[in-house]
């Protein structure tokens, strides 16, 4: 254990352990006494007292009214100036804000206080040229594009009545009167008359619709139901109904021709001009998946493979955000899991451990590759996040200039975007082409064996 410091401040270390760091500091008396007369020497140029002219107020008069409020103000200080010199000193990268006690601050005696910390780890140099990794990649067919052109009609599907009186089937537009009841009571919102439903829309509650198939103009239908459990009100989560149905109409859709015309009406040049846009935007979708799937293959890679050890504040500070969130989800849908508070306690800290470790990762690649945000790309995700208030911008706009943090904010995940693009330059990445289904489906319905801070996480911060 060794001490440093001036003649005035001492510093000793307690102890060293990990990534605990613990310091004794002690400011004699004559160097507080001596800050404390500066100071008051200070007040006195400026002080306006009753009956003296200024600067001639007596230090002793002085010291009665102000000493206690200047002897906080000098210990203070000095506290400042203590810690930072051990920080200094000892060149130490603190984790998080160092944790004070003061020990002793009586008037006339040494100012004592212990400094606790702990700081950051020395992460281990990656080798990013020997990083294997495959990214899924996939094409939009045909098949795909012709789905999406019967999806994109369907937002101008227009129906008729069938040639022929016939009962109702999928894909039939119903004009119904309806009346709802739980216990045989009817309940808000419960009633509508001509309301028109579109069988196979999937817009009621689950077996509405199912029961509504094969129905005559006329019908009268008895529709028994159970409302989901997570049900957005709670008067009818769960519960029984019975809808008293009036079949009053049945219309079929009719065919919708993608034509020029159509297309012009939604802002394009023709309908070539609208599949090449659609085509654009469907291949921006599939490279946005592909580049989040591999981008968590890497981050699986680092979480794997590169161990050290990580600052217990920094993840309990973690694990703090992510299970205020756990929680909020949690009282909405109490029935998501059959895992014990403890349980999930246990998965989200591991969870959390991840994210820092991650963060420090990446960090540590950032600052060794001198990569940083510009100013250009926070000014241009700040106007990202006026445009999504559209009405509001101004207010928007001043809330960013009036709280630099809430840019800071902002700042993350580029750093984190522009390291991990930089690490796959690096790597040894190798395209295999996949089906769109594949692409898109769950990597977690793939690895049913994942772990939970896999399964639950894609992201780290990577400003430490």
């Amino acid at each position: 254990m060794g001490g440093t410091g001036s003649k005035e401040m001492q510093v000793k270390e307690l102890s060293a352990e990990g990534l605990k760091r613990a310091y004794e500091v002690v400011v004699e008396a004559a160097e507080i006494e001596q800050r404390v007369d500066k100071r008051l020497d200070e007040l006195k140029k400026t002080i306006k007292m009753p009956g003296f002219r200024p600067g001639k107020v007596p230090v002793t008069l002085l010291k009665k009214q102000y000493g206690k409020s200047v002897r906080g103000e000098v210990l203070e200080q000095a506290v400042n100036e203590g810690s930072q010199q051990a920080i200094n000193d000892n060149e130490l990268k603190p984790a998080l804000r160092p944790k004070i006690e003061l020990k002793s601050f009586e008037d006339g005696k040494d100012l004592e206080f212990s400094m606790e910390l702990e700081v950051l780890p020395e992460v281990p140099k990656v080798d990013l040229k020997t990083i294997e990794l495959t990214r899924m990649t996939a094409e939009v067919t045909d098949e795909a594009m012709a789905d999406a052109l019967e999806n994109f009609s369907k937002r101008f599907q227009e129906y008729e009545a069938p040639a022929e009186a016939r009962k109702s089937k999928d894909g039939d537009r119903l004009t119904i009167d309806f009346v709802g009841k739980v216990d045989g009571e009817e309940f808000d919102g419960g009633k509508a008359d001509d309301f028109p439903l579109v069988l196979g829309s999937g817009s009621f509650i689950p077996g509405f619709e199912d029961q509504l198939t094969d129905k005559k103009i006329d019908d009268d239908v008895e529709v028994k139901v159970t409302f989901p459990e997570a049900y957005g009100a709670e008067n009818l989560a769960g519960k029984d109904a019975v809808f008293d149905v009036k079949v009053k109409n049945i219309e079929e859709p009719k065919p919708v021709e993608l034509t020029d015309d159509l297309a012009k009406g939604q802002g394009f040049d023709d309908l070539d001009a609208l599949k090449t846009t659609m085509r654009e935007s469907m291949e921006r979708d599939y490279n946005n998946v592909s580049r989040a799937r591999v981008k968590r293959s890497l981050l699986d890679h680092f979480a794997d493979n590169v161990k050290f050890e990580v600052p217990a504040g920094m993840v309990d500070l973690e694990f703090e955000a992510v299970w205020k969130q756990i929680e909020e989800e949690l009282k909405k849908n109490p029935d998501q899991t059959d895992k014990s508070e403890d349980e999930l306690k246990v998965e989200y800290k591991d969870i959390a451990e991840r994210r820092v470790r991650l963060g420090l990762i990446l960090s540590e690649i950032g600052q060794a590759n001198e990569l940083q945000v510009e100013q250009a790309e926070l000014n241009q995700a700040m106007m990202e996040q006026v445009r999504r208030f559209p009405g509001q911008e101004k207010q928007v706009f001043e809330y960013f200039q009036k709280n630099p943090q809430a840019i800071e904010q902002l700042r993350a995940p580029i750093y984190e975007d522009k390291v991990v693009d930089f690490v796959l330059e690096m790597a040894k990445v190798e395209d295999q082409p996949v089906s769109v289904e594949e692409l898109m489906k769950d990597p977690d319905e793939e690895d049913a064996e994942s772990k939970p801070e896999k399964a639950k996480d894609e992201s780290a911060s990577a400003e430490a």
